[in-house]
């Protein structure tokens, strides 16, 4: 019998979620530069993925994500820079991000071999895109220096180099994707639909009357697409 290539499983999924990345930017690209030399837009980005990110962490094995991916102590770090050191004591997470860990926490109790959509994912989105934005951050920053542009970084720096990072998730996910039936790779494959889904929903939910965190809103929908963008054509 012939080896399956090691990436086959992972452009399955791709496959899968072409269309839902399919994100309109037109009026956010217009809007980018201000998304990039503004550190409000980057905190509000981190604060909506900060429970995604640590309820996965706390609900995985590390055979499934192993120490130098898990980054919830880099999104609190970042997050103490930006909103100071004592955010989290009136910080309550927004419906719509209750109603993703909601989710998660249902499938971890019904079907938790789902939580492998999330992880792939989510992590390649931060591995591929987060690195693409924080070079474009750093551009910024030599074009509009501040003194403490080279902080807030930590959750899109890693000790190891990612292109490794990204070829040993894929083949986690490709090992453990042997193992499955064809009714699980399918559940898996329809679950990573909904994991854009789900994304999309917590990034539309920053909106106001205010026109600044309307543009937020729109930013974010920017960033979530170069994400979504690099995950796909990285693959």
């Amino acid at each position: 019998m012939t080896e399956r290539n090691v990436n086959t499983f992972a452009k399955e999924m791709r496959i899968a979620t072409r269309q839902v990345h399919n994100l309109s930017d037109k009026l956010i690209n217009a809007k980018i530069a201000f998304a990039l030399h503004n550190n409000d837009v980057w905190a509000e980005g981190l604060l909506v993925f900060y429970e995604i990110f640590k309820f996965l962490e706390n609900h995985v094995s590390y055979d499934l994500l192993p120490k130098e991916f898990r980054r919830t102590e880099a999104f609190e770090q970042d997050l103490d820079f930006f909103l100071g050191p004592n955010w989290q004591a009136n910080y309550k997470p927004r419906k719509e991000v209750q109603k993703y860990i909601d989710h998660l926490i249902s499938i971890t109790q019904k079907n938790p071999v789902l939580l492998v959509a999330y992880i792939f994912h989510l992590y390649l989105g931060l591995l591929s895109g987060g690195q693409i934005l924080q070079k474009k951050k750093q551009l910024v920053q030599k074009v509009f220096p501040k003194p403490d542009g080279d902080k807030g970084t930590a959750v899109t720096t890693y000790d190891v180099k990612i292109s490794d990072l990204k070829a040993q998730l894929k083949e986690i996910v490709e090992n453990l994707s042997k193992t499955w039936d064809e009714k699980t790779k399918n559940d898996v494959i329809c679950e990573s639909k909904l994991v854009f889904e789900l994304n999309n929903m917590v990034v539309r939910s920053i909106k106001t009357n205010n026109q600044s965190y309307k543009l937020i809103g729109y930013i974010l929908l920017f960033i979530f697409t170069i994400l979504l963008f690099f995950v796909m054509w990285n693959l």
